[in-house]
């Protein structure tokens, strides 16, 4: 019952970070609280693979659910090792999603945002590499929205901090998943034959 309890605890510790995924991500949609340039298309592309909203997101949230029905999972199953053996698929499933939210979130950030520049809309800072993000009087290239460097960098930060947090936490379980489906019946066993 401690596996399904530590299970458990980790579902509820990757319910938040899911959410504060989606809600970066949504927000990298509005920089400057701007909602023409949805209309316009003037967003980077990265931003339409939706990172934080589908791989650090709901795919977490999924994940998150599976570890906090572990519980209903081994009353029905009749057993703890079974739902520990069933918590190793969903973890898999969490690690992809979060491991695909911190990869587009870090090729997003790298290229830098698309803005307005002395040159029309495009994205300055994409040959550059992760070079600009040093160098803060290069910023001043975008001219419009405003901030958009920042806003970016910011939300940005945020999903590879959170996306590295929920693969932690579902590679843990992954682990612990494992340990349990393992040793598990080698206790049974060593316990049966104190017994006998």
């Amino acid at each position: 019952m401690c596996s399904l309890r530590w299970a458990r605890s980790l579902g509820f510790a990757l319910i938040p970070l899911a959410v504060c995924c989606i809600v970066a991500n949504l927000l990298l949609f509005f920089p400057d609280g701007r909602v023409d340039l949805v209309k316009k298309n003037n967003l980077t592309k990265y931003v339409w693979f939706f990172m934080g909203v589908g791989g650090g997101g709901l795919t977490i949230l999924v994940t998150a659910i599976s570890f906090l029905s572990l519980g209903q999972c081994a009353k029905s199953c009749g057993t703890e090792t079974y739902a520990m053996c069933g918590s190793m698929l969903p973890a898999l499933v969490g690690m992809a999603g979060s491991g695909y939210c911190f990869i587009i979130s870090a090729l997003a950030l790298l290229e830098g945002p698309l803005c307005y520049t002395a040159q029309g809309w495009r994205s300055p800072f994409e040959n550059k590499g992760p070079r600009y993000l040093f160098f803060w009087d290069t910023w001043s290239e975008c001219i419009q929205p405003l901030h958009i460097v920042e806003w970016n960098m910011m939300l940005l930060s945020i999903q590879l901090a959170l996306s590295t947090l929920e693969f932690l936490i579902c590679t843990v379980q992954l682990l612990n998943g494992l340990v349990h489906a393992v040793c598990r019946p080698c206790c049974y066993k060593q316990e049966y034959r104190l017994n006998a």
